[in-house]
């Protein structure tokens, strides 16, 4: 059953289809830029899908051509000229409490994501898509900081997600340089799961986003908190321990005893979130 949800804002498009979630960046004429229409819309759905069962796996990508060009530099420039519209501590906590509300929240909420870049990403573009735990990339996408090109240091986490994925000696390259990486280089780097053809990529995207949605949804809860708290600590005890309780979690599940009796009477499991 496949439903659309009203978001309050054309900028984001919503739906729910069999457990998958996806969300639409949706301004295709400004390459999906991130107003805060968009950010506001982007904030409520994931705080509402992280508490809504019927959510199993969430996909984010963007309308048209492009994933996410980051900031609207254009509407920057504009501010620029007119002035700022709060204080110097009013827009840094606004840009705290909105980057925890979304990039922070794709990193953390208890569910699978995965992003769909069709185009590029740039910028805080990027960092979303870095947020989330898998990526899919058109091979005629391609990803870049671009931060330094507008004298920004960057934002919504994109230097903790990169540096996690590629080590921090490339990480500062790409954000010192802001070159463009195109997809091939995307893959062989480790900043994107699969590389796909554009006539292919939701064809590819619903194939994987079915998977993650009839999946274990508890075991995999688990096992995001267990690799996020690894890259946190990074203690082997505490590693260890916390695996030990959620594997231990695990098999009293309903989901894993079925799936050991389907194993045994060699059959596809079929997972319920229980």
């Amino acid at each position: 059953m496949s439903f659309e949800i009203d978001t309050g804002t054309d900028h984001l498009l919503a739906t729910l289809n069999d457990g998958i979630l996806t969300l639409t960046l949706n301004r295709p004429e400004a390459r999906n830029a991130l107003s805060r229409e968009l950010l506001g819309a982007l904030s409520e759905q994931l705080e509402v899908a992280e508490q809504n069962v019927d959510v199993r796996c969430i996909v984010i990508t963007g309308a048209g051509t492009a994933f996410c060009a980051g900031g609207d530099v254009k509407n920057m420039a504009e501010r620029n000229k007119t002035g700022r519209d709060s204080t110097l501590d009013e827009a840094i906590h606004r840009q705290r409490v909105t980057q925890r509300a979304t990039a922070g929240r794709l990193y953390k909420v208890p569910k699978p994501t995965l992003a769909v870049i069709p185009g590029a990403a740039a910028g805080a573009g990027l960092s979303i898509a870095l947020a989330c735990d898998m990526r899919m990339m058109s091979s005629k996408a391609f990803l870049t900081t671009a931060f330094a090109n507008v004298g920004f240091s960057g934002d919504y986490g994109g230097t903790l997600f990169m540096s996690q994925l590629i080590g921090t000696s490339k990480t500062r390259e790409l954000y010192f340089l802001s070159e463009r990486v195109n997809a091939e280089q995307s893959l062989a780097l480790g900043l994107t799961n699969w590389v796909v053809e554009p006539d292919d990529l939701q064809a590819k995207a619903a194939e994987i986003a079915n998977r993650l949605a009839s999946g274990p949804s508890v075991a995999f809860r688990y096992m995001k908190e267990n690799i996020n708290r690894a890259h946190a600590s990074g203690d082997v005890d505490d590693c260890l321990d916390l695996e030990a309780t959620h594997h231990v979690h695990c098999a009293a599940t309903e989901d894993h005893k079925n799936a050991v009796k389907a194993f045994v009477e060699k059959r596809n499991p079929e997972f319920k979130g229980l």
